[in-house]
């Protein structure tokens, strides 16, 4: 390479493709990447035996972007594939991946009116993955010249033998003229497959990558489909839902840990962030404030979190699904350790959904749909945990040094309001705070009109004297909460405090990203109404 290089875990690639990869997601190379790169950009013949999900796209990808020249507009790579949804996802990646280089990709396949892949490579394209019978149509028409090929990739070989590319594939390699670099990835070797590479591959170097297929037998593992606008609002929802001791989130790149972590801390949650742009003296300190727990949420990249050594981790939650399989084992692995059951708990688009297969096959077992939990489960579950921290105080005893205050308070006070005011400063203090339950504000206003059935009613500690407008209101709450303004009910301004109306479903989402908003240069506290009895 002539241009200056950077490093991908312990492999030297171009600047431009290094800051590629971590756009992607890729901190450091999977262990067919680690292995096949150096050789591919040695102009090494390699066969690997890799399955789908353990990077090996990336794995020819980055020395076949690394070796093109952008300045010259012919094909110097080919890429055979079995299908066309497989054409698709490899030409994506490698675009991807020579993003920054200026690298023109074009996936050329059946089904797809070729008037369009002819006028591409009309104009110039320097990569060219296909499936074998429209690679050869193009052939056939001249419409595509092999004379530049320097590397020839044959993609899932033993698929493309499966479904009869055998004598296509002879056919294209055959009009690849010497010298060129070939690369064949397989899941299996059967013997055509080996007759085929000692035909084709010059002194082949072989690369196996053998999967784990273990798991954490103490680990309850369950998935979340969301989209991308609701990950963030889904997370809280868990987080406030689920009785947590100490959880890591595992998020795909430093930037994500990053404005994640900037989110839960907005939102009020002790959350801290781990990746490898920190120093050794930051990594220190957040290692310090999760093992004396003044922190209970460790938001981590994959290189980041390994070899840490956390106790008392009981939940795992992928905030990003891992980029390969191996990833989701080694992550949940960091729960339900000595003999505690721990939970992993997945977020996924439903783009996603392959991706979740492979990890189930690795796995060898089905990985529960979870829904997300509503407003009222989890009001339940606060009171629940009140509850249940009541009882373990009394249960251990040790009370008579506060029997003396209870007494003078109840001279004072009613019962009921007394223990309600002493619940509230106690778990308020450890950062629980016990919202009202939607039945006891659902229904009702200030008026006592009620609001409209499905709607919840919030209190905004803002109003007319901060020069504040209905309009004004819905504009900001569509922006920041990603609500149509359409869906906001009725709104009532008063001096000093506004009533909203908003869809139960779409509650929660605009308490978490309205409270502590900065409006006119005043942070405002948004909570659920209080019925007047």
């Amino acid at each position: 390479m002539t241009q200056s290089t950077s490093m991908f875990g312990e492999l030297a690639v171009s600047k431009k493709v290094a800051q590629a990869l971590s756009e992607m997601g890729f901190e450091e190379p999977t262990p067919i990447q680690a292995q096949a790169v150096p050789l591919i950009m040695q102009g090494q013949d390699v066969i690997g035996q890799a399955q789908t999900g353990t990077g090996k796209t990336a794995a020819f990808g980055i020395p076949i972007i690394e070796h093109i020249s952008a300045g010259s507009p012919s094909v110097q790579a080919l890429i055979m594939t079995p299908t066309r949804e497989l054409a698709v996802q490899v030409a994506e990646e490698i675009n991807r991946i020579g993003h920054n280089k200026k690298i023109k990709v074009l996936p050329v396949y059946g089904g797809q009116p070729i008037d369009r892949q002819l006028r591409s490579l009309r104009m110039g394209v320097h990569v060219v993955i296909g499936t074998p019978g429209r690679v050869l149509d193009h052939l056939d028409r001249r419409s595509l010249k092999l004379g530049s090929v320097k590397t020839v990739v044959l993609d899932e070989a033993d698929e493309m033998l499966d479904m009869g590319f055998v004598d296509d594939i002879e056919s294209i390699l055959q009009q690849v003229p010497d010298p060129h670099q070939t690369l064949l990835f397989s899941a299996t070797m059967p013997e055509p497959i080996r007759v085929l590479s000692r035909k084709y591959l010059k002194s082949p170097e072989f690369i196996s990558i053998n999967r784990e297929t273990l798991t954490v037998p103490q680990t309850q593992q369950f998935y979340y489909e969301v989209t991308h606008g609701s990950k963030a609002e889904t997370l809280c929802r868990i987080l406030d839902y689920e009785n947590y001791e100490s959880c890591i989130v595992f998020c795909r790149t430093k930037r994500g840990v990053d404005e994640l972590v900037a989110t839960l801390q907005t939102r009020g949650y002790d959350a801290e962030g781990l990746h490898g742009d920190l120093t050794q003296a930051q990594r220190d300190k957040t290692m310090k404030k999760i093992r004396q727990g003044d922190v209970d949420i460790l938001v981590a990249t994959d290189v980041a979190a390994r070899g840490l050594d956390i106790e008392r981790v009981s939940h795992v939650i992928n905030y990003d699904i891992p980029q390969d399989p191996e990833s989701y084992v080694h992550r949940i692995g960091r729960t339900g350790r000595a003999g505690r059951e721990g939970v992993a708990l997945t977020l996924i688009i439903p783009q996603e959904y392959k991706h979740l297969r492979l990890i189930e096959k690795l796995i060898r077992s089905r990985i529960q749909r979870a829904t997300p939990p509503t407003f009222q489960e989890i009001l339940e579950q606060q009171k629940q945990m009140v509850h249940k921290q009541i009882e373990d105080i009394l249960r251990e005893g040790k009370l008579d040094a506060y029997r003396e205050i209870a007494k003078e308070l109840l001279e004072f006070f009613d019962q009921e309001d007394a223990l309600a005011a002493v619940l509230k400063h106690t778990f308020e203090s450890r950062g629980i705070e016990l919202v009202d339950n939607p039945s006891s504000y659902r229904n009702t206003d200030l008026g006592n009109t009620g609001a409209k059935p499905g709607m919840v009613r919030l209190f905004f500690t803002v109003g007319r004297q901060q020069n504040i407008r209905p309009g004004d209101l819905v504009k900001i709450i569509s922006q920041e909460a990603n609500i149509s303004g359409r869906d906001i009910g009725s709104i009532n301004i008063y001096e000093k405090f506004t009533f909203l109306e908003v869809p139960e479903d779409q509650a929660y989402r605009v308490l978490h990203t309205m409270d502590r908003y900065s409006l006119n240069g005043r942070r405002i506290s948004v909570q659920l109404a209080r019925a007047r009895q």
